[in-house]
């Protein structure tokens, strides 16, 4: 078709382009409307749907009413097979990004839930993101007319040059991926390392670890050093634990009155102070004879790591208060240093020297 467009081909056209437009406003009018009943909802799955619908359906709808004004007007079979294909390249990409949000969207939220906390692990986020993006861009070059086994054959040579490259990078890739597979360490734990370093993971993403100390400073830890370190989680398997202090009661206290009187003082700490465990059972245990006093541990149960602070705090206070009460002496180390008188030095009459060969004495 080589015609010059009439004024019926040009209303045609501006008909089916404004029917697009027509549509695309009433299809973002409703999933308006379905975004604000989908945050009632429970799940959050839905809200990164509709939110992804939203930017899909009215660029297709547009899309669909640019094709077919195309259609209406008199173009050759190339122009029109141009303007089909930049719209099919147009439509694909805004398909991408936005099945790129929704699944990315989805990881972040069954990884919220499997994880338990507020953080989200980026890590499995940024991996699925990236995978949806290069898989649509491979969608636009095959549809360009671009063949793209070469692209992937290059690709594959390539690789091995940039692995070998980036191997501290990739280790860590890998190290990130295993951590949170093997679910040993997850954003909003405690942990504290072989080397010192220990606070609340904030994030776990593609090449390190953000752990937030109690002092409130970030410490950044790659994901390769992370997996092979010792480290302690101190909240796996269980959030609630228990910690120790160490205590001395005076030789002539009466140990059973001394029992009673702590299991009273822990019970009320544990029921008063917020982060410790109301139903944890008073655990107290003579353990050794000192040199002024016996001493004894007291096990208390916290909510969490940062709690035992808190509770020791408010223990030690309470409980010194009440054994002045009671009269339980706590008492402090004492030594006993005897002096022994030493040998007298007699000087020698003659050279001036001591009769053990020291040093003379002036007269």
């Amino acid at each position: 078709m080589n015609r010059t467009p009439t004024l019926d081909d040009l209303v045609l056209a501006g008909i089916a382009l404004g029917a697009g437009l027509v549509l695309a406003f009433m299809s973002r009018t409703l999933l308006r409307w379905l975004a604000k009943h989908a945050k009632r909802t429970r799940w959050s799955g839905d809200d990164v749907i509709v939110d992804a619908l939203r930017s899909v359906v009215p660029w297709a709808a547009i899309a669909g009413g640019a094709a077919a004004a195309t259609a209406v007007l008199p173009c050759t079979k190339a122009v029109q097979h141009h303007v089909y294909q930049a719209l099919q390249v147009w439509v694909i990409v805004v398909v991408t990004f936005s099945a790129a949000r929704v699944i990315a969207g989805l990881v972040r939220t069954v990884t919220q839930s499997r994880s338990g906390v507020a953080g989200s692990a980026t890590i499995f986020v940024n991996i699925t993101r990236v995978l949806v993006l290069a898989i649509g861009f491979l969608v636009v070059l095959q549809t360009l007319g671009i063949s793209i086994a070469p692209l992937l054959t290059a690709l594959g040579v390539g690789g091995l040059a940039v692995a070998l490259a980036l191997q501290d990078t990739l280790a860590n890739l890998f190290a990130g991926v295993h951590i949170l597979a093997s679910k040993t360490v997850q954003p909003g734990d405690y942990i504290r390392l072989s080397s010192g370093e220990e606070g609340y993971v904030v994030d776990i993403n593609w090449r390190q670890t953000t752990v937030r100390q109690l002092s409130n400073n970030l410490v950044v830890i790659p994901n390769g050093q992370l997996a092979k370190a010792n480290m302690t989680n101190f909240t796996r398997p269980e959030q609630e634990l228990t910690v120790l202090v160490q205590a001395g009661v005076s030789y002539d206290s009466d140990l059973e009155h001394v029992e009673r009187v702590t299991a009273e003082v822990v019970a009320q700490v544990m029921t008063d102070v917020a982060g410790a465990v109301p139903d944890h059972e008073p655990a107290i245990r003579f353990h050794t004879f000192g040199d002024s006093r016996i001493g004894f541990t007291v096990i208390l149960g916290v909510g969490e790591f940062s709690d035992q602070y808190r509770i020791k705090h408010e223990f030690i206070k309470r409980l010194h208060r009440r054994y002045r009460e009671e009269g339980i002496r706590i008492p402090a180390p004492t030594r006993t240093v005897s002096l022994q008188p030493g040998p007298a030095v007699i000087p020698h009459q003659r050279t001036g020297e001591d009769i053990t060969g020291g040093a003379a004495v002036a007269d």
